[in-house]
């Protein structure tokens, strides 16, 4: 069950996030309202998996599908593609992040 909170926590991050730009720095009420609310959601779905996992391997897990689905949404809604390189970077950042947190001896 702690895997099924941790995904919708990264999706609720992923929508907030992509949300973001389109509240034009926060000027526009509906959009902002989304942020606010994704980030909420993102938060309580992440403490939920908390209960059944270590806290860096959630954070790790979070950290590094947040980056890769904020980037496909983003693609997807506006258009924003990014080369081969960039996408490489973006994995090697995440790849990072949950290496970090996983060699730290995590127990339950």
């Amino acid at each position: 069950m702690s895997w099924i909170f941790l995904i919708l926590g990264v999706v609720a991050e992923a929508l907030s996030h992509v949300a973001l730009k389109a509240t034009d720095g926060f000027t526009r009420p509906l959009p902002a309202a989304l942020v606010i609310l994704g980030h909420l959601t993102a938060f309580i779905f992440l403490g939920q998996a908390m209960k059944g996992m270590p806290v860096g391997i959630v954070h790790a897990l979070w950290a590094g599908l947040a980056i890769v689905t904020v980037t496909l949404m983003s693609t997807l809604l506006y258009r924003q593609h990014l080369d081969t390189t960039a996408w490489i970077g973006m994995l090697l950042v995440a790849g990072g992040v949950m290496m970090i947190n996983l060699s730290q001896g995590h127990s339950h």
